[in-house]
């Protein structure tokens, strides 16, 4: 199989012999790995390494500012937020941020896309009072406080950008749209150098303007991982983009796309596989997978339609698996280890003198609570025994077998609702998980994972001082480990490959196992939160739901463009969010 990165660095050659001046662009940077290994096999002589980068590094290149993560963004904000003049009725932190996420992310696509803020914010001030409109009169201070700060929004806006700015640093947004503004700068001053831009489908708007300004100084060429069959069939969603861009940028009046192939119309072979609930699915991509040989493992890859999934189908993996490469979007929330930290927190956020038997049951009843406390079953037979429902500390510490019991204390001691103790003793219990988790293993790895997040959570404590309370460490303890994603990295480009949907980008694999192919879930029938009606995302060429289905349409069958083995499992159960129902892409290749 001659895959789509092969073919794009052949005619890139072909073009241009000597590529060491070259910077090449890639969606991510899992991509510019792949394109680097590939340099490395197909050029016999020493050379040297052309610049490879991914978008989001590029960039930050071209703004001069650092993206920042999620959890910094969220101090920086609120001191931006506090020092807005014109929104005088102020929340406490933890309040704050039950809802700031939601609006900066709503910062984020305006400045992806390049709206003008200023008119944007009037609309949505508007849009608010009118949802107001005709609210019983005792309301009225606290309408008129929810009305000023919706009118106090362009404010707290440039207090962001403003504070960040001094520092050099942004959100993804804002550094898009510096980038933006630099553009002709960075051409001027880099007038002979040559950019590839490879592999790219939805393109925000600041992308768009800078890759049409790049490519009017002729030095720059865009590889498009498009199908014919797809790209001329003006009703299929899965080139939406890409013909979208070919029609309108100038530079496609006069010039031929590179490149729209035909690989989806050879010979593959498809199964369509039902099976009950996420565990059955695990199963079964197990048993098929331990019916390939080492060679066919080479060219496997399973992408994960659902998340939820990788804890199972780690579980499963047959031994003739021995080589894994794990590089996906996936949550830290996913894990075993997560639910114990929240059951703690859960108990401590309570600040009561006396415990609940079935809490205290509960965590060290859980596989990280045994590993932890070793006389669980004593405990709990002493709590049966005596008919206990309600416990202090000290009485749970007498129903150990041991004297003293250090674990217990850190675990069950009352941390009187301070965050800093809630912290100190998190960390604690970490190294105590990391001296009993010594071998790699998926546990070590997450472990690990959960003492950067509380590193982090400690650094942040000590650098703005808005952790009031254990509730506060719990909502930031939350929102880290949905957004740190697990890596279980092998050899990048050897073994089995398991992967999200967007890991996937410009890479191609012979056998391809795609799991939860079920309608809502892939694709995906979830919106982001959001405080942007759907009216005005219409009004500033926001994208909406149909972009994003765009989207997933163009993932699923860029994946099948080159494949030769197609092997599309759905789970059958109705439960939750899953109504059992088969996606559509299934429908459309039946």
């Amino acid at each position: 199989m001659v895959t789509f990165l092969q073919d794009a660095l052949t005619d890139v050659k072909n073009s241009l012999p000597d590529i060491s001046d070259i910077t090449f662009i890639l969606p991510s940077k899992r991509a510019g790995g792949f394109l680097l290994n590939e340099l490395k096999k197909n050029t016999a002589a020493t050379f040297f390494a052309p610049l490879i980068c991914s978008i989001e590094e590029f960039i930050e290149e071209l703004s001069n500012l650092k993206i920042i993560n999620n959890a910094e963004l969220l101090f920086k904000s609120y001191e931006a937020y506090l020092k807005t003049d014109s929104i005088t009725e102020k929340e406490d932190f933890e309040t704050y941020s039950t809802w700031a996420t939601t609006l900066l992310n709503d910062f984020n696509e305006i400045d992806r896309y390049l709206v003008e803020p200023t008119q944007f914010f009037s609309y949505l001030a508007s849009i608010k009072t009118l949802e107001r409109w005709g609210v019983k009169e005792e309301k009225t201070e606290l309408i008129n406080n929810y009305l000023q700060f919706w009118e106090s929004l362009p404010a707290f806006y440039e207090n962001i950008q403003s504070l960040l700015l001094k520092e050099q640093i942004g959100y993804q947004g804002m550094v898009y749209r510096e980038a933006s503004a630099n553009i002709e700068h960075y051409i001027t001053a880099n007038k002979n150098k040559t950019h590839v831009f490879i592999g790219f489908n939805a393109l925000n708007t600041a992308e768009q303007h800078i890759i049409q300004e790049l490519l009017e100084t002729e030095t720059t060429m865009v590889y498009w991982d498009a199908d014919r069959t797809f790209y001329e069939d003006s009703k299929h969603s899965a080139s939406h983009f890409i013909r979208k861009y070919i029609k309108e940028w100038k530079y496609f009046q006069q010039k031929t796309p590179k490149f729209i192939a035909q690989n989806y119309e050879k010979p593959k072979n498809f199964q369509f596989i039902e099976v009950q609930k996420n565990i059955g699915q695990a199963k079964y991509v197990g048993e098929l997978l331990s019916t390939l040989s080492d060679d066919e493992i080479n060219k496997t890859a399973v992408v994960l339609g659902d998340e939820n999934l990788l804890v199972p189908l780690l579980y499963s993996l047959p031994e003739n698996v021995k080589n894994l490469n794990l590089t996906m979007g996936v949550p830290l929330k996913q894990f075993p280890a997560v639910v114990f930290f929240e059951k703690l927190f859960a108990i401590h956020t309570r600040d009561t003198e006396m415990l609940y038997y079935k809490d205290v049951l509960s965590l060290l009843n859980h596989p990280v609570g045994k590993n932890l406390v070793t006389e669980f079953d004593t405990i709990a037979q002493n709590i049966t025994n005596e008919n206990i429902t309600h416990i202090s500390f000290l009485d749970l510490m007498a129903l150990s077998d041991s004297s003293k019991n250090d674990m217990l204390e850190l675990l069950f001691k009352n941390w009187k609702n301070t965050s800093h103790t809630a912290i100190k003793s998190s960390l604690e219990i970490i190294e105590e998980l990391r001296k009993k988790h010594t071998s790699t293993t998926i546990e070590s790895v997450v472990i690990q994972q959960l003492h950067t997040v509380f590193s982090e959570i400690d650094a942040l404590n000590q650098k703005y001082p808005h952790l009031k309370s254990i509730k506060s460490v719990n909502t930031l303890f939350s929102e880290l480990t949905a957004t740190t994603s697990l890596d279980f990295e092998g050899d990048a480009y050897y073994g089995l490959q398991i992967m999200g949907v967007l890991e996937t980008r410009v890479l191609d694999f012979e056998n391809v196992i795609i799991t939860s192919v079920n309608e809502g879930i892939f694709p995906s029938g979830k919106s982001n939160a959001s405080f942007i009606t759907y009216d005005l995302k219409q009004q500033f060429s926001l994208p909406l739901f149909t972009e994003k289905d765009a989207i997933y349409t163009y993932h699923f069958y860029r994946l099948l463009h080159r494949a030769k083995s197609v092997t599309l499992l759905y789970n059958n159960h109705s439960e939750g969010i899953n109504t059992g129902e088969k996606s559509r892409f299934i429908r459309q290749l039946e």
